[in-house]
């Protein structure tokens, strides 16, 4: 690489301990929803990261024995010899590109709900189980801590048997026995491994000099530590025994993977934590504590933001996950001056969202994400035009965005219709709404990229009728026309018993919101049955400008899908502070004037409050019109090659899902019925032979 490159310095290989990073660009570990359950496609995605050109590439965190069962949840398992070829695939992946493989092992102590292997919880002490699950673990005696090191111990030997350069023991999150020992409102023991902070590390310093008398001849060991667990004076913090916690056990590990506590925190999303390398504050004094290389992480996407923390003597690796997840080419693309191309995060946490819910991982920005051995997809690579076609895209919105720009990177001539002033779709408005400003990087980065195609025309203002598509003479057309949210408050609560809604009831929808209609003075009802963020989100907005909000819900969390994004707590508290009334628990029976019915959903009991307007956010009904009209001329004249819809025209969803539609409409253009069909059917199956 040229010295010229501003950013060189970013390229400098570090040695950590045995091995060395041939860069400074290092994906920490982070779950996938595939782990041992799909180790193909889990390989696929590390391996994909390692040719994108981050010299050291993580797994997640890895059971190291039946007792620290993470089922339903396939994270990564190296209980006996047995799951070392799963493994295996995942460090050849990844050194095919001359990266470092690196796997975290873990025993999650009490945070471990054992339903598969039903072995009994261990913790430091007696306590609940962290699941909600009627368990309880016991405290480790001095035997089960013995073994406990025997488990740890074996598992870094196979770890080392299937290619791993990099061996982790993992402090962090709140979701493991190491650091649980650490803190004191877990450990109170009054043994040598209770009481003082230096009793509290013993185990951790044990499993550090363990796993390096095992392995360290030719594997580095690395500790991953929660430095802070923001919780105040409450819990660990990184100015006081976090510090502490590093000046005891200092050069002893070979590499410090430092970060916050929990993982709602060290995985925060956008719109409570906006500022991109947000945990710097916190370890900032880490390098200045030892000698051996720090990787710390934050949301990091910005090429100055990355070289201005080595410069300053923060860190010595860049460590990512979800930037990693949203662009695995980061690397490469700095390396080669291609900066305006790199996708960035967005910190929406549906990456996360997939873990929490048990299923393979996704991404809003890269739809490619997890899909590179189930269906073959590269993220910066797509089969080239089958022919001369030219393709119409209606709609401008993130299915429509993505389709026109995979079908121009595949080299068809694109022409993109937008019947609004300005592209963008959905994106476009929600963008504007309280914290949510990140979201806009999906439209910018694919605005950017089309309009730097020669084969793209781009038109706003252009609502097409039937006609006006016809008279175009583009034979293959994508219609990404949206959606529009409900007005008659039926949802999936109120579906067999839709609210009586008088006339005179003053109803916006969240479209009208967005699109700058003002509730009347007086108070505002929001009823949400979406229970995802539009609501939440709708409610933060109308209580800022002044309104008194009543938010209602049939569900007893408000907005209780981002449960699985990390911020449901963050949310309630927010409206909670803003002054908004929470009535959990409701559903919508009557809308009549000035007044709303609210129903109990337990005892059937009524409530009527009073409220100028409401905004009901329950379900959204597809806009088909113009595939409506179409669709008859396609059969009839055989003028049209292709008719689709996409995005939210097809199913109203997520923006990941429209994303994620509009790519995959762009790969299997021109592409035989048949063959895109056996997409949906690549699963990788269980070997039946006897254990």
């Amino acid at each position: 690489m040229s010295d010229a490159n501003p950013y060189a310095l970013l390229f400098e290989p570090v040695q950590i301990g045995p091995v060395k990073a041939k860069n400074r660009f290092y994906q920490v570990p982070h779950c996938t929803g595939l782990g041992h359950m799909r180790p193909r496609a889990d390989a696929a995605v590390r391996g994909m990261k390692a040719e994108g050109g981050w010299a050291v590439v993580a797994n997640q965190e890895t059971e190291i024995h039946p007792s620290s069962d993470l089922s339903p949840f396939p994270e990564g398992r190296l209980w006996d010899e047995r799951d070392i070829p799963a493994l295996r695939l995942m460090t050849d992946a990844v050194h095919k590109h001359g990266a470092l493989a690196a796997i975290q092992l873990v025993h999650n102590g009490n945070h471990a709900p054992n339903h598969l292997s039903r072995a009994p919880l261990i913790a430091p002490s007696e306590m609940s189980s962290d699941s909600a699950m009627p368990k309880q673990a016991r405290a480790m005696d001095k035997e089960d801590i013995r073994v406990f090191r025997r488990w740890h111990r074996d598992a870094a030997l196979r770890a080392k048997a299937a290619g791993a350069d990099i061996i982790y023991v993992y402090a962090g999150h709140s979701m493991s026995i190491a650091q649980h020992f650490m803190l004191p409102h877990m450990n109170s023991r009054t043994d040598e491994y209770g009481g003082s902070l230096e009793n509290r590390v013993r185990l951790a310093r044990e499993l550090l000099e363990d796993t390096r008398e095992a392995v360290g001849d030719t594997c580095a060991v690395a500790l991953r530590f929660a430095i802070d667990e923001m919780q105040g004076p409450d819990g660990m913090q990184a100015a006081e025994e976090g510090r502490a916690v590093v000046e005891l056990l200092s050069d002893l590990p070979d590499l410090w993977d430092v970060n916050v506590s929990g993982w709602e925190n060290d995985s925060a999303t956008t719109r409570f934590q906006p500022q991109d390398g947000y945990q710097n504050d916190y370890l900032s004094f880490v390098k200045k504590v030892t000698g051996k290389p720090v990787v710390g992480v934050g949301r990091l996407t910005s090429p100055d933001m990355m070289l201005s923390m080595v410069k300053k003597g923060i860190v010595d690796l860049i460590g990512a996950a979800r930037p990693s997840i949203a662009d695995p080419f980061i690397p490469k693309k700095i390396e080669e001056g291609r900066i305006d191309e790199i996708r960035e995060c967005i910190g929406c946490n549906i990456c996360v969202a997939s873990d929490n819910i048990g299923i393979p991982i996704r991404c809003t920005q890269n739809p490619t994400m997890g899909e590179e051995w189930r269906r073959g997809w590269h993220p910066e690579i797509i089969q080239k035009r089958g022919s001369e076609e030219q393709a119409l895209v209606i709609g401008s919105g993130p299915a429509g965005l993505e389709c026109a720009m995979q079908l121009a990177r595949r080299g068809y001539g694109v022409t993109l219709a937008e019947g609004a002033s300005e592209f963008g779709g959905r994106v476009a408005k929600e963008s504007k709404l309280p914290g949510l400003s990140a979201w806009g990087r999906v439209m910018d980065y694919r605005l950017n990229d089309l309009a730097q195609r020669s084969n793209v025309e781009m038109f706003t203002e252009s609502a097409l009728g039937a006609e006006q598509v016809m008279e175009l003479g583009i034979r293959n057309v994508f219609l990404a026309t949206g959606s529009k949210w409900r007005r008659d408050g039926v949802g999936r609560n109120t579906m067999r018993n839709a609210p009586e809604i008088d006339s005179s009831a003053n109803i916006l929808t969240p479209d009208e919101i967005l699109s700058g209609k003002i509730p009347p003075n007086g108070p505002v009802l929001i009823y949400d049955d979406d229970h995802i963020y539009i609501a939440g989100v709708l409610a933060e907005k109308l209580a800022r400008a002044g309104h008194d909000v009543v938010f209602a819900t049939p569900e007893s969390l408000i907005s209780s899908f981002t449960t699985y994004t990390l911020e449901q707590h963050r949310i309630q508290a927010r409206l909670i502070e803003l002054g908004v009334d929470i009535r959990c628990n409701q559903s919508l029976g009557a809308l009549s004037g000035e007044t709303a019915t609210l129903t109990c959903m337990f005892s059937g009991r009524e409530t009527e409050i009073v409220c100028s307007s409401v905004v009901l956010i329950t379900e959204r009904t597809r806009e088909t019109a113009l595939y409506d009209a179409l669709k008859p001329l396609e059969l009839k004249t055989l003028e049209l090659k292709t008719l689709e819809l996409i995005g939210d025209a097809a199913q109203p969803g997520l923006i990941v899902d429209a994303v994620f539609s509009g790519h995959r409409a762009a790969r299997n253009f021109e592409r035989p019925k048949n063959e895109a069909e056996k997409d949906w059917f690549r699963r990788e199956i269980i070997d039946l032979e006897e254990a």
